[in-house]
């Protein structure tokens, strides 16, 4: 690579995720929602009930940025605190009704943005950029390369 190219490849990859991030923020403030706090939606609709310290961990942020937008999610009524029942001073996260009803919504934003993002781009180019996003995730997470059955993901798409 010429020198002035050393950081193209990362230029290029920080532009996409940004520009990915905010054509998603766009959709999912149609519907009431803000940057980050479909993260923890989807998370919860996976898993109901996780405490805020292990929502932060599978997120990937610090406790005190969860804190902050359960307690936004909370007051618009998506979410719920509960007291657990083994020790009381520790609170678990649970989609309230309203919290439910939305995730179509965010679930069809997030495939709007991903139709968008690839389009253009057929299924063998999708599933090599998946393959390639996956390795660039585990290198700097310095974790092994996992690669699930990716066609199933690809077929969704």
């Amino acid at each position: 690579m010429a020198k002035a190219d050393k950081t193209a490849t990362m230029s290029r990859l920080h532009s996409a995720a940004r520009l990915a991030r905010t054509a998603l923020a766009a959709r999912l403030l149609a519907h009431g929602f803000y940057a980050g706090q479909d993260q923890i939606m989807l998370a919860l609709d996976r898993e109901d009930g996780q405490t805020p310290g292990n929502l932060a961990g599978r997120l990937g942020v610090r406790p005190p940025t969860i804190t902050k937008t359960i307690n936004r999610l909370q007051a618009q009524g998506f979410l719920e605190k509960r007291a657990s029942n083994a020790d009381a001073r520790q609170a678990h996260i649970f989609l309230t009704e309203s919290g439910r009803e939305t995730i179509r919504a965010i679930e069809k934003s997030v495939k709007k943005t991903e139709k968008q993002a690839l389009k253009g781009l057929d299924k063998k180019d999708q599933k090599a950029l998946f393959k390639l996003l996956a390795r660039i995730e585990a290198n700097l997470s310095n974790e092994d390369l996992v690669i699930m059955d990716d066609d199933a993901e690809l077929d969704d798409a």
